[in-house]
């Protein structure tokens, strides 16, 4: 570990590992929420884009993004034999160690990865796409211990195989098998035993606002924790909506069901102390919500509600800062908007800017990197005056659908692209 990296030091978060401020070990970074705290970046972007430091293939087919500790890169993909976790040189992006974690590739629409793993100390975990939640070694790729969603009954909404990529709190990892026997299970990170299992209630057949069915069954977001109303709680976006459950024992605590469809509830919600941001597309719409308590429970109250021409994102993920929800609005379009979220204004957008399609995006030292469906490369100031795009450029290697979110860390921009993997420079090399 060079000085840089020692000064940089913020957080341990075991014995075994200390957690830099330019590492991103899970989904949407070390706080969940798309945001990088590295400064100093951008500076030698140019019409052209960053520097390219190197390019790596051999990860295995999927839309998975990445984490990334000291010197390891962590993702998933599927490769012939079957779904793999890899481990990456983060100096030349050669592969270090590769686990297969599925006995075949499974089958759904979309065939590919989806998790991006939890790195914590010494062990990383990853959910598999057939559903199931694996726990390996970070040195070697060793499986520790694994679970089928089978445990619990586990289903999808819809067809396209299980996307959650798990949280690590404290000694728990929370992941979402969406069955009846366990929407939400808390599980001993150590041994993989259970510690609580949520169960949802048995709704009545609902319908959406778009006038669909709503299903029961995980949605294809991941979990995030609030302590919304003073009770911590974890987040989740399911079949049937919005849900809170309760942290300690897993009760559920309310649910959100307006932002549901019946065919793919997606982004991670947003988490701003006692209020919650929801998006979902799919001719749905987005809500805030506010988190009061009540007794022992708490409520989710309606702030507002954006119907789907005002506000709906699919699935490239929402960013909240300084008061501004920033994101890609339209069913597959994901054209640049930037929402007032505690009013729902609209302060600018929709914009089209470079590219098209669906828009995934970062946050990092005053700027948006933003990566369209199409593979381009958008960094915009992240500021509510408005639409200002800098640069654009379309990224080595590019096919299908660049649907994997990019990632900032140590100062370099990760572009996944199905069985490759890119790392831009993103800071002037001294």
């Amino acid at each position: 570990m060079n000085f840089q990296r020692w000064l940089f030091s913020l957080l341990i978060v075991s014995p075994l590992t200390v957690l830099l401020a330019d590492d991103w070990p899970q989904w949407r970074g070390p706080q969940r929420d798309a945001k990088s705290a590295e400064a100093g970046l951008f500076g030698n972007w140019d019409a052209d884009g960053p520097p390219l430091a190197w390019t790596t293939a051999g990860i295995g087919e999927g839309y998975a993004s990445v984490a990334v500790v000291g010197d390891r890169i962590y993702t998933t993909g599927n490769l012939p034999n079957g779904q793999v976790v890899s481990a990456i040189d983060v100096a030349n992006g050669k592969l270090v160690w590769q686990q297969q974690v599925t006995r075949q590739p499974p089958k759904h629409g979309y065939e590919g990865s989806r998790c991006t793993p939890a790195v914590d100390g010494n062990r990383l975990y990853v959910v598999t796409s057939s559903g199931g939640i694996v726990c390996l070694q970070t040195a070697t790729g060793k499986i520790v211990w694994q679970r089928d969603f089978a445990d619990w009954n586990g289903k999808m909404m819809s067809g396209w195989g299980f996307s959650e990529s798990p949280l690590v709190d404290g000694n728990r990892v929370i992941c979402t098998p969406g069955g009846n026997k366990g929407t939400v299970v808390a599980l001993n990170k150590v041994n993989g035993k259970e510690i609580w299992a949520s169960q949802l209630p048995n709704f009545p057949q609902e319908t959406g606002v778009n006038g669909d069915n709503l299903n029961d069954g995980a949605g294809y977001g991941s979990v995030v924790v609030s302590n919304g109303a003073g009770v911590k709680q974890y987040i989740q976006l399911v079949g049937r909506g919005l849900i809170g459950i309760r942290a300690s024992d897993g009760a559920p605590l309310w649910r959100y069901n307006k932002v549901a469809n019946g065919t793919a509830n997606i982004p991670t919600a947003v988490v701003d102390g006692d209020y919650v941001f929801t998006s979902t597309a799919y001719g749905t719409g987005s809500a805030l919500l506010r988190l009061t308590k009540k007794g022992n429970q708490v409520q989710a109250e309606e702030v507002y509600w954006l119907d789907a021409r005002t506000l709906q994102n699919k699935h490239g993920g929402m960013v909240l800062v300084d008061g501004h929800i920033y994101c890609g609005t339209g069913n597959g379009d994901g054209l640049p908007t930037c929402l007032n979220m505690q009013t729902g204004e609209i302060a600018w957008g929709p914009e089209r800017g470079k590219g098209r399609g669906e828009a995934s995006l970062i946050y990092a030292d005053g700027h948006l990197v933003i990566r369209r469906d199409d593979g381009t490369v958008m960094l915009v100031v992240a500021t509510p005056e408005k639409f200002e795009l800098k640069h654009s450029f379309m990224p080595e290697v590019q096919e299908g659908k660049s649907w994997a979110h990019p990632v900032i860390a140590g100062g370099r921009l990760y572009l996944r692209e199905q069985n490759r993997l890119m790392a831009y420079e993103l800071r002037s090399q001294i």
